[in-house]
This record gives structure tokens, sequence and C-alpha cells, in this order.
């Protein structure tokens, strides 16, 4: 198994935090990871990516221009990763504040409201966990006790009260990418 990802969006949404939590947890599962942040001077509400990959075996080059998953947080990143999934790929994007949707019919495509989804837990910085869930739900290539530990290495301990918080988040992606496509 290896799980090549590019995460993107604004500064400040959380971006390279949740690459990091995939790549600690990988470390957990005694895989082989790679973490390679990219970000504009201004971070927040500048532009931010990074590539992060979990793989049973060695990995041979943390520079890849073609993903199995991108994970787009904005129109801008939308914009410029979707061409970046491999056919057969996966792209999930978070819907609430994307304008102009994906249109490629050879990847799987989940739109996730989860900033929609954040607001109703009354915290919308746990909207990066919300679309990892949904990441994980289609890709469970981590398990979801050593997510929470990799929660519990990125977030500092003044922030670990939250952690229930963000464990929640998790489900409700999980939740949401469960019932995309599903009609009522």
């Amino acid at each position: 198994m290896q799980e090549e990802i590019i995460i993107a969006g604004f500064g400040g949404q959380g971006v390279l935090s949740m690459g990091q939590i995939l790549c600690y947890s990988g470390v957990m599962e005694n895989k082989e990871v790679s973490w390679m942040p990219s970000y504009g001077p201004e971070m927040r509400g500048g532009t931010a990516n990074c590539i992060a990959i979990i793989s049973d075996t060695k990995i041979s080059s943390p520079i890849l221009t073609k993903f199995d998953t991108v994970i787009a947080l904005n129109q801008p990143s939308l914009d410029k990763f979707e061409s970046a999934v491999k056919p057969g790929g996966l792209l999930i994007y978070e819907a609430s504040t994307i304008l102009n949707p994906p249109t490629r019919k050879d990847i799987d495509i989940i739109p996730i409201e989860a900033a929609n989804e954040a607001t109703k837990l009354k915290n919308s910085k746990v909207m990066n966990m919300i679309v990892l869930g949904a990441f994980l739900q289609k890709k469970p290539i981590i398990k979801m006790e050593n997510i929470i530990e990799g929660i519990k290495k990125v977030l500092p301990e003044r922030y670990h009260h939250l952690i229930p918080l963000n464990k929640q988040a998790l489900e409700k992606g999980m939740e949401l990418a469960q019932n995309v496509g599903v009609t009522a």
C-alpha cells in the first residue's frame, strides 16, 4: 500500500496539520511516511499545501506531480490540483465554499460541506478534521485510534481539551462521506 496525497487550501485552515497528523499516525503503524509542506510567506490567509505519503515500503521521492488523493479546501486549490489526481484517484473538496465544482469523470469526487458542519459543531477550526474524516472513510489507510494519537502529537498541549471535539469532527466527516451519493 502506498497513498500519495496533496492537501491544499488557505493558510490557517489546518492544511499542514492534516498532513502531519496522517504522517505521525502512519509512523505509529510502522509505515514509511513523508511530509513536505509548502506555503507562502504570509501563511495565514495565503496559500498552503502539503504532500503526505503513507507507505508499507520505502518512499523513493517526496516530490510528486500526480496524486492518489487531492484534498482541496478552497477554490484556488481545487483549480490548481484537480488535474493532479491520477485517473481512478480521489478528489475530496470543501463544497460549501466552492463555486466551480470539479468536472473530471475519471476520478471519484467527494464534496463535503465541512465549513457548514464545523459551524454546527460551534468551532470553525475543526473543518479540517471533518474533511480528514471523510478521507479516512473512503481510504481507511490509518486506524482511528492512531489518528487521535497523531492529533495529540500535532496539537499543542494547551489545546488537548479539544481532542474530543476533533474526534467528533472526524466521525462527522466519516458519516458525511458514507452518505455521499445516497438519495433520500
